[in-house]
């Protein structure tokens, strides 16, 4: 007789207890085919496991063994598919990355074209979300790397975490108008920084630029008591309202280079209300497998791609 793993299961449910009922409706089965489960395991073994003339049941003294050996088993058992992916992505080729929508569309194109002529590429699989959604998805391992603009004053959860991460590139934030027939903003900050009814478009917590504009210019825009007509998650549903004129917006230099070359949006502020940004690629902790570990290679040494972000 060989023996199921499922006994291993079973006889940690009535070691916890000692009662047989309470054991099998854990282990959603009934009392009886319970019993000649955990009586199987003992004749596996060819010792008693439980001493029955107690009640609830004792475990006996090979049973206090077994007790340890089990734990030693589920453990091995649970770390058996972790074991398996990892063997398996040591030998895949596929790079997943998530990446902030407005950097998956604009940056990281010409980026990963400019990376090509240091290391080969196989292929690759993009998660474009919300800044927040891609911190998760890489502190939970679901993908390799995370592509997100950054800024040295305002640590978000993977810099609190210590991820591993590179500077790949630089952008800026500037507040942005929609022009009026003298192509002057509709909706611009005073000079002087006092109190004004200025319209601002803002971004959701989810937002890692969001996070930025609110740790380094939240509060002098408290203190103008301007106007937030409009929240979103997206720079580029921003943008877009900033187009329709619905007000200002702080948006990424690299969205917007387009309509500030044709004049449809202007700068509606002074140059200190400018944020500097980096652009940074992080990465999962432990080996990441050769594809993995290549590209990272690549990335630290590749100077950043030219005609990428000039300020």
């Amino acid at each position: 007789m060989s023996m199921n793993l499922s006994w291993i299961d079973d006889f940690m449910a009535l070691a916890a207890t000692g009662n047989f009922s309470r054991a099998a409706e854990e282990r959603h089965m009934t009392q009886p085919a319970f019993s000649r489960r955990i009586r199987a395991l003992e004749e596996w073994l060819g010792a008693d496991l439980f001493d029955r003339s107690s009640q609830p049941a004792r475990v006996t003294e090979v049973g206090e063994w077994f007790r340890t050996v089990a734990q030693d088993l589920q453990s091995r058992v649970a770390g058996i598919p972790g074991q398996a992916r990892a063997i398996a992505e040591a030998s895949s080729t596929t790079l997943r990355f998530a990446a902030t929508h407005a950097l998956s569309f604009t940056f990281m194109p010409r980026w990963l074209h400019a990376l090509e002529a240091h290391a080969s590429m196989g292929q690759l699989q993009l998660m474009s979300d919300v800044q927040q959604k891609c911190e998760t998805l890489l502190s939970q391992n679901q993908v390799h790397f995370m592509l997100a603009h950054g800024h040295p004053g305002v640590h978000g959860p993977l810099d609190e975490a210590d991820f591993p991460s590179l500077v790949v590139g630089t952008d800026q934030l500037i507040p942005v108008s929609a022009p009026d027939n003298s192509g002057r903003p509709l909706h611009g900050l005073p000079s002087s920084g006092k109190a004004t009814q200025m319209q601002w478009l803002g971004y959701s917590p989810e937002s890692g630029l969001g996070r930025i504009l609110k740790q380094l210019k939240g509060p002098a825009l408290d203190r103008m008591h301007a106007h937030q007509v409009l929240t979103a998650h997206l720079a580029s549903v921003l943008r877009t309202m900033a187009l329709d004129q619905r007000g200002l917006a702080w948006l990424p230099k690299l969205l917007i280079e387009d309509d500030m070359a044709t004049g449809r949006l202007v700068v509606a502020a002074r140059d200190d209300w400018r944020i500097d940004l980096q652009i940074r690629l992080y990465r999962r902790r432990g080996d990441a497998g050769k594809a993995a570990e290549a590209f990272w290679k690549a990335a630290s040494t590749a100077s950043e791609p030219p005609d990428v972000a000039v300020l």
